[in-house]
């Protein structure tokens, strides 16, 4: 059975480094969750390190901007680490091929055009027509708002045919946007690998973005080690199963994806619902927490 909290308190000081999810945990896309935030400041002031770990495909230096243009406090976190940081490492490295079609909205440029210093000594990566193309990578979907994965699937077959090789930018299947669920580029890379074809996931819960999480952590003077580090956060399959497969506690946010799985109370999980889809799951937490705070 996993333990339920009231509070990050009650269990923080057995840590000194939080890896923290960012949609469903620390904000909605929209805004911020002002109780999770003071709780990672009141890490912090206890000595704790913060290192937000989310899937989104774009390069810390664009969930760097979105987050201020949200408001979320710079005390409240050390550094971040992305799906798109650890994916764009792999494309630059030919994953995928040199020349790629890039399956996303416009919003995920930067993918691109915001590379890192060493990529200067990498051949450059060429965005070409479909049908041009040695591989694809993805960073969602055209259009999340009237789109859906099997809106891809006649597109699929021709790359399938092709043997091109999908780059993954971001694992997560569904986020909520506000009050809006929508899919994200896991869906469509779910439903490829479905059709037979391959994909490489680079974002949680695979290990390229928790080698690149402990690179921000120790960067800053942190001795890392797996007894002293939790994983938090709302996605099972993402955010608890990584932290699981990396060896280090998890703390999974019920208020999040799957709150309406567990009564009534986002704040306060019922218990025996939340013990029975745990079960279903066949992943254990090791603490569950209505909101993060």
């Amino acid at each position: 059975m996993t333990r339920i909290l009231s509070n990050f308190a009650e269990i923080s000081a057995n840590y000194n480094l939080a890896l923290v999810d960012l949609w469903g945990c620390v904000h909605n896309g929209q805004a911020i969750y002002r109780a999770a935030e003071a709780a990672l400041q009141g890490f912090r002031k206890a000595g704790g390190c913060v290192v937000l770990v989310t899937n989104s495909p774009r390069p810390t230096i664009g969930v760097q901007a979105q987050l201020d243009g949200m408001g979320l406090a710079r005390d409240a976190y050390d550094g971040i680490a992305t799906s798109g940081d650890a994916a764009q490492a792999g494309m630059l490295m030919g994953a995928v091929g040199r020349r790629v079609w890039h399956l996303g909205p416009e919003k995920d440029d930067g993918f691109f055009t915001s590379l890192p210093d060493w990529a200067k000594d990498q051949p450059p990566i060429e965005r070409v027509p479909f049908d041009e193309a040695e591989g694809i990578v993805c960073t969602g979907l055209f259009d999340e708002t009237t789109e859906a994965p099997e809106d891809y699937r006649g597109r699929f077959l021709s790359a399938k045919a092709r043997e091109l090789k999908l780059l993954c930018a971001n694992p997560d299947i569904i986020v909520d946007y506000g009050d809006t669920r929508v899919y994200c580029a896991g869906a469509l890379a779910q439903l490829y690998d479905q059709m037979g074809g391959e994909s490489f996931y680079f974002g949680k819960p695979h290990p390229p973005i928790y080698d690149l999480a402990r690179r921000v952590a120790t960067a800053t003077g942190l001795k890392f080690s797996e007894e002293r580090t939790i994983a938090i956060g709302d996605g099972i399959a993402t955010d608890v199963k990584g932290g699981m497969g990396e060896g280090v506690d998890t703390l999974f946010i019920t208020g999040g994806l799957a709150a309406a799985e567990f009564g009534t109370d986002i704040e306060s999980p019922d218990p025996a619902l939340l013990d029975k889809w745990i079960a279903q799951q066949a992943i254990q937490p090791t603490f569950s927490i209505g909101r993060l705070r």
